[in-house]
């Protein structure tokens, strides 16, 4: 439906297409072993050490010299930040993929872990890792689309409310993990009438015991083990939890909502194959560039077409895999998006502002020209 950057390909060259990306999967799979195992082990390592560095330095800031008490208040939140940063997208997401579930370690398996945010693993496996990657930038489908919150393409239905688009846009973005954490509820539907209280509360029991857990933990626990410090901890768990929302926000946002990317209607579904679900997840993802900081910090999602290529290959492998991936997309004309974390979010953001006013989808060149 979205204008497309990529040459149309013949039935004969999208099955080519596929069985050069199936190829390649074949590799990287048959390479896997202690490698990824240390490298996802560390990262397990990364997340407890930083947190608790973290909870350390809001614990003692209270009781140092008061010219030391918010740097190093303001250092533990960071850091806790991170820790919660780790743990959600490098180490969270590609566990809950599966992508580690090839070394029988019943921690790291992908349906039993469970992370450090609002939303149930459980949720998260059936919004994002079922109907967002097997429906992915399909109008009617995918929910993530927006998430329900904001319109993002022209195809979505415009309302005068959209106009508020951009102050809701920046709400979403510090409440992102509550917004994941509802996302599976469909809440519009309990607002309608269409499910009862009864119903709604059994849905949401699953997430409400967990926002419980978390909210007692981070907002209670914590600063009353602090004693005077109560206060300090409480603000800096919060600048944590914000900063993680933030960060997930931009990085989520950027690999789906870019100037470039294109979605689909659902007559795409129509005779479709595995080697045509590749193609559009190379047409309907953006990549940002980086080093090794920038790809560990997003969970690889800065590789997000290779992600949305191969979402049960462990994300470190990803770097390797993106410049085979990137020639393969050269040799059959189709468009690798990619682009600084700057220039990427700067299209989402005026994404976000255009579609909040009117806007009808590009209508085909044939019809132009008939006019």
């Amino acid at each position: 439906m979205s204008k497309s950057l990529s040459r149309n390909l013949s039935p004969e060259e999208v099955e080519s297409f596929g069985a050069e990306i199936d190829a390649l999967r074949a590799r990287v799979v048959a390479d896997l072993g202690e490698r990824d195992a240390r490298y996802i082990r560390n990262v397990y390592k990364a997340v407890r050490y930083t947190e608790a560095i973290g909870r350390l330095m809001l614990m003692v800031a209270w009781f140092l010299p008061e010219g030391w008490v918010f740097p190093v208040a303001a250092i533990g939140a960071f850091t806790l930040g991170l820790s919660k940063i780790i743990d959600n997208m490098e180490l969270g997401h590609n566990v809950i993929h599966g992508q580690f579930d090839w070394m029988g370690d019943p921690y790291l398996n992908g349906k039993r872990f469970e992370w450090d945010i609002a939303g149930t693993s459980d949720n998260w496996r059936k919004t994002h890792n079922f109907r967002h990657h097997t429906y992915t930038n399909i109008h009617g489908m995918d929910e993530d689309l927006g998430y329900g919150v904001l319109r993002l393409f022209p195809e979505q239905k415009w309302h005068p409310a959209r106009l508020g688009q951009p102050i809701y846009a920046i709400i979403f973005a510090l409440l992102f993990q509550w917004g994941v954490a509802i996302q599976d509820l469909r809440l519009g539907r309990w607002f309608q009438g269409r499910v009862s209280n009864k119903q709604m509360y059994k849905l949401a029991h699953p997430t409400l015991v967990k926002v419980r857990g978390l909210m007692i933990r981070d907002y209670l626990i914590w600063p009353l083990l602090a004693g005077p410090g109560f206060f300090v901890v409480l603000a800096g768990n919060a600048f944590a939890n914000v900063m993680r929302s933030l960060w997930t926000y931009t990085v989520i946002f950027c690999g789906h909502f870019t100037t470039d990317v294109e979605t689909f209607p659902k007559s795409v579904l129509k005779n479709d194959n595995r080697a045509a679900w590749y193609v559009r997840q190379v047409r309907g993802s953006s990549n940002l560039t980086g080093g090794f900081l920038t790809h560990f910090m997003t969970g690889n999602l800065s590789h997000q077409i290779e992600h949305h290529l191969f979402p049960d290959i462990p994300a470190n492998r990803y770097v390797d895999m993106a410049p085979v991936v990137r020639d393969i997309c050269q040799r059959y004309g189709q468009h690798y998006n990619t682009g600084s974390m700057f220039k990427q979010f700067g299209q989402v953001i005026w994404r976000i502002v255009r579609h909040s006013f009117p806007s009808s989808p590009a209508r085909p060149m044939k019809a132009r020209m008939a006019k």
